[in-house]
This record gives structure tokens, C-alpha cells and sequence, in this order.
């Protein structure tokens, strides 16, 4: 079973924020968590360079982004002669484990919906105003929404671990409590229009449109292996906003064609039929640089992530 990660582990390697398009980054992160999670050794930065170059992104760019990670934590590296290596670190390990799993278990709930709520009431004193988008960020990654400035809620997140959270963060002006909504009317705001519906029903077609139709390319085989590297990477990238975007609203509060399900089949097969393949085509990228260390490229399934990874 992957390893939850503390807020400190998460808060110190600084994991890059999402932006538009395909950040080096980003990209970086996720090559390394769906190829390189399961090794401390160090690839080449030629390698990786290369590897990010498949993605129209120049050798310059790749470096920087290399030297980011490893300032903020993500990564280590070591010079060997004229080379120089870099590896993941073992909190980066931990956050890519937790993360992935998170993502991939994303939509797998099938457990019926009790009906409570979990609110969170919290004030933070402008002499303290840095951390507040730390609080909010861990926040929407428990699948909490604002309702209104200061009170979150959410009708999934656990209340126990999201103490916990609040605890680590040292966010002592905070509650947490365990609630029933009594039906609003047409007078009062609904709990659920905390999130923006319309918007995310926008996010599961725009998903759909662009991904659903490779699923009869990939049933039929007509994928090669750099394709299926981008097209895998791509995807994921897409599928990972989901998680904070729709924390898995209870199916009873939702329309009854709500595409939550159809989204998440489409990525599990897509996904998991094209790992061989990619993983193919970052071993013939790394064997241009360290053919000794081809062995160690390795990618996973959902099944696996959702339940756990072999030791290293």
C-alpha cells in the first residue's frame, strides 16, 4: 500500500503548480511518477532532456526545470565526469505515491453517501495571510469547496484526517463538525452550490471530446509506442485536475446523466492499455544514454496504484 505523506513532505518539495499547456515541470513530475517511481537511481540528464523533448519542449527549458525541482525539493543530483545525474527524492517518492493513488482511486467510490457533511470554519489573521492559499490549496485537495469565505465544506472528506491537516498546517483559529443540511428553498443557498456545476459538467465534456475518441485506436492496436507515451502522459495530466474539481459528489445529488462515470472508465482503459507501450518507448529513450538502466523504467496499472505498489 502507497504511503500517505505528511503536509510537511508535500509543503517541502514544492510540487509544481498547474498552469496552461504542458510546463517542463509538470511534465517532469509526471514522466518520473509513471516510469520512475519504483528505483533510487539516477537517470542522465540527457536523458530526460531528451525524453521532455518529445513533447516540443527545448533542451533549454528542460535544464531550468530540472534545476527547479531540485531546488524546491523534488529532486536530487549528483555529477559523475561531465554528466549529471538526477534522481527522485524519497519525500518526492512518498507525494507521487499518495498523489497517484489519490487520483487513480478518483471515482471508484461506491460506498452510499450517509448524508452528513463536513464543514470547516477557519479565520487567519493578516500577519499570517502567506499561508492562507497553502490552507485553501490542501483544503480542495480533501475535496472541500468554499461556501462562503472562511467555511468550507465537503460531503466526503473524512473530518478525522482533515483535523489532523489543519493541525500540521498550524491553523489553531479553525473547527471542524459534522452537519445535515435542511432543505433551502428558494431562500437559502444550497451546500452544493458551492461547487459551479456548469463548469465542471464543461470539464467532463471537454475530457471526453478530446480522449474518448482514441478508445477504438486503442482497442484495435493502431497506437505505436511514442504515441502512446504522449497520448498516456497527456491524459493523465488532463485526468488528475478531477479529483479537486469534483471531490466524488454524491451520485444522489447529481443529474442523472452526470458523465463522472463514463470519464473514469475512459481513462482507466486508455490508460491502462497503453502503459506497455510507453513504458516501451521511455526504455528506448533512456537506452540512448544508460542502456544499464532500462530494467528499472517500469509503469503501473490502476488496480495496481489503487491498492498499492511492490517495494522498490
Amino acid at each position: 500500500m502507497a504511503t500517505a505523506t505528511s503536509s510537511d513532505d508535500e509543503m517541502s518539495i514544492g510540487l509544481p503548480r498547474r498552469q496552461l499547456g504542458r510546463p517542463p515541470q509538470h511534465l517532469l513530475t509526471t514522466l518520473l511518477g509513471d516510469y520512475w517511481l519504483d528505483t533510487e537511481r539516477m537517470l542522465p540528464s540527457a536523458a530526460l532532456v531528451h525524453l521532455v523533448g518529445e513533447f516540443d519542449v527545448t533542451p533549454v527549458a528542460v535544464r531550468a526545470a530540472l534545476a527547479r525541482l531540485q531546488r524546491r525539493g523534488l529532486l536530487s543530483s549528483e555529477k559523475r565526469g561531465r554528466n549529471t545525474f538526477y534522481g527522485l527524492t524519497e519525500p518526492a517518492r512518498r507525494t507521487l505515491r499518495h498523489g497517484a493513488q489519490r487520483i487513480v482511486s478518483f471515482g471508484r467510490d461506491t460506498e452510499a453517501w450517509d448524508g452528513m457533511w463536513t464543514v470547516v470554519a477557519f479565520s487567519l489573521p493578516e500577519t499570517r495571510r502567506n499561508i492562507r492559499h497553502v490552507v485553501r490549496r490542501r483544503l480542495r485537495w480533501f475535496g472541500f469547496a468554499p461556501l462562503y469565505d472562511g467555511l468550507w465544506v465537503s460531503p466526503r472528506a473524512k473530518p478525522e484526517e482533515t483535523r489532523d491537516e489543519l493541525v500540521a498546517l498550524d491553523v489553531d483559529s479553525a473547527s471542524v463538525m459534522r452537519a445535515t443540511e435542511l432543505p433551502a428553498g428558494e431562500e437559502l443557498r444550497p451546500l452544493l452550490s458551492a461547487w459551479d456545476l456548469d463548469a465542471l459538467r464543461t470539464e467532463y465534456d471537454d475530457f471526453l471530446g478530446e480522449h474518448e475518441p482514441l478508445l477504438d485506436d486503442v482497442r484495435l492496436g493502431r497506437i505505436g509506442a511514442a504515441d502512446a507515451l504522449l497520448r498516456r502522459t497527456t491524459l493523465m495530466d488532463a485526468y488528475r485536475r478531477f479529483p479537486s474539481l469534483d471531490p466524488e459528489l454524491p451520485d444522489s445529488l447529481m443529474p442523472v446523466d452526470w458523465p463522472r462515470q463514463r470519464t473514469t472508465e475512459t481513462f482507466v482503459e486508455i490508460y491502462d492499455s497503453l502503459g506497455a507501450l510507453a513504458a516501451v518507448r521511455v526504455r528506448q529513450v533512456v537506452a540512448q544514454f544508460a542502456d544499464e538502466l532500462t530494467p528499472f523504467v517500469q509503469h503501473h496499472t490502476v488496480q495496481q496504484m489503487v491498492h498499492g505498489w511492490p517495494d522498490p
